[in-house]
């Protein structure tokens, strides 16, 4: 790394380095308020998460990409299955093992609390931004997807 009493624009780009994360920490946790899934805890809502973006799976490949015991696990699962967010079918390849999907439901609802987040973004952005700092807006947008695919 660079230091930064030996680079002006070292120390900026580190400045700003910090300014980001703690604000993009802020609108994680404001977006987390706007979710609207009900009483679900964090880790089972990570787990719905895991299941949309990566489809079905089971339960010790979730406690894998969680890092809890399969047996934590199973118990996170089985909450979800009583909510009717998930169901279970026996794993082609190991009859042992269920593969666990999102139900219909479940799909809907993550739908919703998706739309309700982006319909709390677009209200907060035209309440606080005039029309070119949206534009700004746009084109950080664009800089922040280079950097995260970085």
């Amino acid at each position: 790394m660079v230091k930064p009493k030996s680079d002006p624009g070292a120390a900026r780009t580190l400045a700003v380095a910090g300014e980001l994360r703690v604000v993009l920490g802020k609108l994680k946790r404001r977006l987390r308020e706007e979710l609207h899934m009900g009483e679900l805890t964090w880790s089972q809502v990570s787990v719905l998460g895991h299941l949309e973006r990566g489809g079905p799976a089971t339960v010790t490949t979730l406690a894998l990409a969680e890092g809890v015991r399969p047996q934590s696990m199973g118990a996170t699962v089985a909450v979800l299955q009583t909510a009717g967010l998930v169901s279970g079918a026996p794993d082609p390849n190991d009859g042992r093992q269920t593969v666990i999907s999102l139900t219909a439901a479940c799909r809907d609802l993550i739908k919703a609390s998706r739309a309700a987040r982006e319909d709390w973004l677009f209200r907060s952005m035209r309440a606080n931004l005039t029309p070119a700092e949206r534009k700004q807006l746009a084109n950080a947008v664009e800089l922040l997807k280079r950097i995260a695919d970085s």
